[in-house]
C-alpha cells in the first residue's frame, strides 16, 4: 500500500514553516490520539511518522528531494546516497566489463582482498540494542552477547603454543613482504605484497597454538556491558573503541551499537520534551479541577484552571528528557482533551438547557 504524502498527513503545504508544522502536528495528534474517544491509533502513528521527518531540516530536505525513499519510508531503510544502490547489492556496485578488464585491475591493485604491510586493526562490528522509553530517558546498563573473533586465551594472542617462542619467517626472511611479478598488457609489473605465511609480521610461531592453529584469535562468545547514557534517542549509535574483533599483531576493531527505542503507549518525544494528553470532563474544564498526570517520574498533581479549552498545553518543568551534555531535563508538555458527553440523562439535559438559556440572557458575558 502506497504511503501518503507527509505534508498531506499533517494538512500543511510544502512551503509550511517549522511553527506551522508543529501546530498542525499538535492539532492532529489531539484529534486522533488513541486515548481519546473516537481516536485512531493507525492515524496517530502516521501523524507521528510524518512529524518526525518534517520537523528535522535534513530529513525534510531529503524527503522533498527523494520522497519516502530518502528517509526510509518506501524501502524500510534510510537513503544511502548511492545512486547505483540496487544494481550491485547492498554492499556496493559490481560491474562486469568483459574482455579481462577485471583481471587487469586486479593485477594493478592486487585484487579486492589485497592487504597493506601486515594487519594493523581488527574488523569493526555492528550490533543493536532495544530500550524501553524509560530506559532511554534515565539511562541503563545493558549486557549483550556477541560471537566474534577474539584473542585466543590459550596463547594470549601470540599464536604460539605456550612454552614456545617465535622464529623468523622462512618465506619473507622477516621482511613481512614478498615481491610478486605479474604479466600485463604493459609488460611485467613488480608489486610488494603481504607475506601470506606470516601475514606481514615477519615472524612465525616455533609451534602453532593447539587451540587457534597459530592465528592468535578464535571465534568465541563474549558478554559485553554497555552503559547507555540518560537522554539517548532512537537511532543513535554508541561507539565502543577496541571492542570489536581482534587480529594478531594489531589493535582490535571498534564496536558500533545502534540504539532502538520502543514507542511508549502514552508518551511521545520531541527532542528533550515529552508530550502526553490527559482527559478532563466538560464540567471540570469549565469550573477548574486538579488531576493526576502520568510522567516518567510517576504521577504529578496538576491544576487545570477554570475555562480551560480543548487542546490547551500545560508545562511540567523538569519532567522531560535529560540533555546528553548538560544533564538538565526538558519539560513534560500535557495537552488537555476536553471530553464532550455523547449520552445525557434527562436531568443533565435539563441542566444544560438551563445553562444555554442563561448564556442567551447574557449572564456569562
Amino acid at each position: 500500500m502506497a504511503q501518503r504524502d507527509y505534508y498531506e498527513v499533517l494538512g500543511v503545504s510544502r512551503s509550511a514553516s517549522e511553527d506551522e508544522i508543529k501546530k498542525a502536528f499538535r492539532k492532529a495528534a489531539v484529534k486522533h490520539h488513541p486515548d481519546k474517544e473516537g481516536g485512531d491509533e493507525a492515524k496517530f502513528k502516521e501523524i507521528n511518522e510524518a512529524y518526525e521527518v518534517l520537523k528535522d531540516k535534513q530529513k525534510r530536505q531529503r524527503y522533498d528531494q527523494f520522497g519516502h525513499a530518502g528517509v526510509g519510508g518506501a524501502n524500510g531503510g534510510g537513503f544511502s546516497g548511492n545512486p547505483f544502490e540496487g544494481f550491485g547489492g547492498a554492499q556496493g556496485v559490481q560491474f562486469d566489463f568483459g574482455g579481462g578488464f577485471g583481471d587487469i585491475f586486479s593485477q594493478f591493485f592486487g585484487g579486492a582482498q589485497a592487504e597493506g604491510n601486515g594487519p594493523r586493526r581488527g574488523r569493526d562490528v555492528e550490533t543493536s540494542v532495544t530500550l524501553s522509553f524509560e530506559e532511554a530517558v534515565f539511562g541503563v546498563e545493558k549486557t549483550i552477547n556477541l560471537t566474534l573473533e577474539d584473542e585466543c586465551e590459550h596463547c594470549d594472542g601470540s599464536g604460539a603454543e605456550p612454552g614456545h617462542g617465535h622464529k623468523t619467517c622462512p618465506d619473507c626472511q622477516g621482511a613481512g613482504q614478498q615481491t610478486r611479478v605479474m604479466n600485463s598488457i604493459f609488460g611485467q609489473i613488480q608489486q610488494a605484497v603481504t607475506c601470506q605465511t606470516c601475514r606481514g609480521r615477519g615472524k612465525v610461531p616455533e609451534k602453532d597454538c593447539s587451540v587457534c592453529g597459530g592465528k592468535g584469535t578464535k571465534r568465541q562468545s563474549r558478554d559485553i556491558k554497555i552503559k547507555i547514557p540518560a537522554g539517548i534517542d532512537d537511532g543513535a549509535t554508541i561507539r565502543l573503541r577496541e571492542r570489536g574483533e581482534a587480529v594478531q599483531g594489531g589493535a582490535k576493531g571498534d564496536l558500533y551499537v545502534h540504539v532502538r527505542v520502543k514507542p511508549h503507549k502514552k508518551f511521545t518525544r520531541e527532542g528533550n520534551i515529552i508530550l502526553s494528553f490527559e482527559h478532563v470532563s466538560m464540567v471540570d474544564a469549565a469550573l477548574g479541577t486538579e488531576i493526576d498526570v502520568d510522567t516518567v517520574d510517576g504521577k504529578v498533581r496538576m491544576k487545570v484552571p477554570a475555562g480551560t479549552q480543548n487542546g490547551t498545553d500545560f508545562k511540567l518543568s523538569g519532567h522531560g528528557v535529560p540533555n546528553l551534555r548538560t544533564e538538565s531535563r526538558g519539560p513534560h508538555i500535557v495537552g488537555i482533551v476536553v471530553d464532550i458527553p455523547t449520552k445525557l440523562s434527562k436531568k443533565q439535559k435539563e441542566l444544560l438547557e438551563e445553562l444555554r438559556k442563561s448564556e442567551k440572557r447574557g449572564i456569562f458575558s
